[in-house]
């Protein structure tokens, strides 16, 4: 695996004999200088279809697109990615007029049928990310926002509990895509010292959807009922879908290449033009393998199962805590049910807090180490100053929320446990998402699935059974527990600061993807 991040320029020979010729790359895989090659005489070679010199001039290469064209796809992907994850929680409030209308009191089908949807988060990178690196990026979007539009308005006019379920499974099953491959068509356009900024605008929606979703949600089933919030979602979605069509355009490497060496032999009529990413490896062996990656890097991959166990830990304490807000705000505070849902506001403002020191912070170290001359290394993502502190933060956050809640202390303290939890949370998620991006660039999409994949299964799951632990051991205990763990498994990030770039380049834990 090329660990080149500061754009040398190598000859071609090595550059194609860097690329393994059963696995897809992206731009931090190939030198950005470089032309189209022939064949020698008397060669059986190829020809090899590759970017053209000078690197600024050829306006196939993602890297070369102007400022506006990558700002917009990223800017329109991160609306998508707003979306999905808002339609993950928007429709909490409206769980007990659900409940009324299908004529059932199951407190585990309430829970349920809002987990659900980040369990077809799960599932879902499994089959797209694959898909994004053997058929391209942009069908995997449209696509995938078209059933998501289709599989929402079938929520809206569902007639029972169970048919609720199974398309709020499937909606996030097809939603998931923006968030699977997003980081992958960041890695894309972006070189790794513009790339913390644009992976920071791209995270806004994974992390303010589910807290802006229940705001609206609330609102909403004041105003009509629970199916309008499957409605308005609708409509939303019909719109950024269109937007897509018109603003997205392919980045993937080895299917713009593949495009360009078809064309080359379709003017030439000579059928030896190929991509030098052009793979022997039939077309089903290679999805097969694809579909295997993202699983094979979570398990064999100590960095990948290690971050990713993490992030997921961090994810279901989260969502636990989200359980909590509702029955804390209205029962102990006597919030409204419209009002309940703007407690999630405190996290919002301690992740907008953190969003912007994280992205500021980790592009900056990079700049200074270019400006300086030095090698960029994966590893700086997780080396500026307060990295020690942000993780110290879920912890202390849970521990604040929880007994200021426990003795009923004035709203505005455990709305401060929230924002400190908040700003925490993505600050490491941040540092986190950008390190495996810039660890495992070609790969970027199936790293990126094998995250989401953890993540949303622990985020639908430890919810099930999050307020049981609360109705046992009280809201004081219930998120000491959490903070605990927090504070267990703090050293993970922490010890990868140090030790990462040993493990990464470890001959014993280069595995083949």
């Amino acid at each position: 695996m090329s660990d080149n991040l500061t754009g040398d320029d190598p000859n071609v020979e090595s550059a194609k004999s860097a690329v393994p010729e059963d696995r897809p790359v992206s731009a931090d895989d190939y030198p950005s200088k470089v032309t189209t090659t022939t064949k020698h005489e008397g060669s059986a070679s190829e020809f090899d279809v590759w970017w053209s010199v000078p690197e600024d001039e050829d306006t196939d290469n993602p890297r070369n697109w102007s400022d506006s064209q990558k700002w917009t796809i990223i800017s329109s992907l991160s609306l998508v990615t707003f979306l999905t994850p808002l339609a993950s929680s928007v429709s909490a409030p409206g769980v007990p007029q659900m409940l009324a209308d299908f004529k059932t009191d199951s407190t585990l089908l309430a829970t349920f049928v809002i987990s659900v949807f980040v369990l077809g988060f799960a599932f879902g990178p499994l089959v797209i990310a694959p898909l994004s690196e053997t058929i391209g990026r942009v069908p995997v979007y449209h696509v995938c926002n078209i059933l998501f539009l289709v599989f929402t308005v079938l929520c809206a006019v569902s007639k029972s509990m169970a048919m609720l379920i199974v398309f709020r499974f499937l909606a996030g099953f097809a939603g998931v895509a923006p968030i699977t491959c997003g980081g992958g068509t960041i890695a894309d356009l972006m070189p790794p010292e513009r790339r913390g900024i644009a992976m920071s605008l791209w995270s806004l929606g994974p992390l303010f959807g589910p807290i802006i979703g229940p705001i609206a949600g609330g609102f909403l089933v004041e105003a009509k009922d629970w199916r309008w919030v499957f409605w308005v979602i609708a409509i939303v979605s019909g719109a950024s879908t269109i937007l897509c069509f018109f603003t997205l355009k392919e980045t993937y490497a080895p299917i713009i290449l593949e495009r360009k060496a078809g064309q080359l032999r379709k003017e030439t009529g000579d059928f030896s033009y190929q991509s030098r990413l052009h793979s022997d490896i039939p077309k089903k062996q290679l999805f097969i393998q694809s579909i295997i990656r993202p699983m094979k890097m979570l398990f064999f991959s100590p960095i990948i199962f290690l971050m990713c166990s993490y992030v997921a830990v961090m994810y279901g304490l989260l969502y636990i805590l989200f359980t909590t807000y509702t029955f804390v705000f209205e029962g102990e505070y006597r919030f409204s049910s419209g009002t309940a849902g703007l407690a999630f506001l405190g996290s919002g403002v301690g992740m907008l807090l953190g969003l912007a020191f994280a992205a500021t912070q980790s592009d900056k170290r990079i700049r200074s180490k270019i400006a300086s001359g030095e090698p960029i290394l994966p590893e700086d993502r997780l080396r500026y100053t307060l990295i020690i502190p942000a993780c110290l933060c879920l912890p202390i956050g849970l521990f604040i929320y929880g007994w200021s809640t426990q003795y009923h202390v004035h709203w505005i303290v455990p709305q401060i446990g929230s924002a400190v939890i908040g700003f925490g949370m993505i600050a490491i998620l941040m540092c986190i998402q950008t390190y495996l991006v810039d660890a495992f660039t070609i790969h970027a999409a199936s790293a990126t699935a094998a995250n989401t994949v953890l993540r949303s299964l622990l985020g639908a799951l430890f919810p099930l059974f999050g307020l049981k632990l609360y109705n046992k051991i009280g809201l004081g205990w219930g998120n000491s527990v959490l903070g605990f763990i927090a504070l267990a498994i703090a050293p993970i990030p922490i010890g990868f600061r140090i030790f990462g770039e040993r493990i990464r380049t470890n001959p014993r834990w280069q595995v083949k993807f």
